[in-house]
């Protein structure tokens, strides 16, 4: 083949690419939109909420772990991961000893059961109360973490700190600031 032939050739396919890429680019700008609209009906007809939800488990120890919740939304990018909203868990520990949790919202993991309680959290074990904005439960490893603005209060005492970690099978509970050179506020109510 000669050079002009295969110019020829080569420019009428670039024409047509380019006719192809102007064609799709503002003549079909139409079709976008009703795709988009269908894909949002569809959405509005599967609704991944849920009313009235409620989870138990059992750890190996015999502790169980319930927990109900005003409404859950499943995660559309992982369906083990559920976000709920207005949280009440109870940890009833084998020897009996139940632990109170309640929050505004949390984030449940189906396959694990690990739960992130937040706003407005509220813990409540024998005669001991914590409040704080965030907590970590976790049901493999026996541990509840709970930071932002923390208050740990009993019967004669007010604590303030950064932290608070309660092992659920040792019962050990331990209090902290994150910044080694500030220290735990306690106040004395009697």
């Amino acid at each position: 083949m000669n050079k002009r032939k295969i110019q020829k050739i080569f420019l009428s396919l670039l024409s047509l690419v380019l006719l192809l890429i102007i064609f799709f680019k503002f003549f079909n700008e139409d079709k976008a939109p009703l795709n988009k609209l269908d894909t949002n009906e569809k959405e509005n007809i599967t609704s991944n909420i849920i009313n009235e939800i409620s989870f138990s488990s059992k750890d190996k120890e015999g502790n169980e772990y319930i927990l109900k919740a005003y409404e859950g939304e499943v995660d559309l990018s992982n369906d083990k991961i559920i976000y709920l909203k207005k949280i009440l868990a109870k940890v009833i520990l084998n020897n009996s000893e139940v632990i109170i949790i309640v929050s505004d919202f949390g984030k449940y993991n189906i396959e694990n059961y690990d739960t992130i309680f937040s706003e407005n959290v509220i813990i409540k074990y024998l005669n001991n109360k914590i409040t704080s904005n965030y907590m970590e439960f976790s049901v493999n490893r026996n541990l509840m973490t709970i930071t932002k603005n923390v208050i740990y209060s009993n019967e004669g005492n007010l604590l303030k700190a950064d932290a608070v970690e309660f092992n659920t099978n040792t019962k050990k509970v331990k209090i902290f600031m994150h910044d080694s050179s500030k220290k735990v506020k306690i106040i004395n109510k009697n």
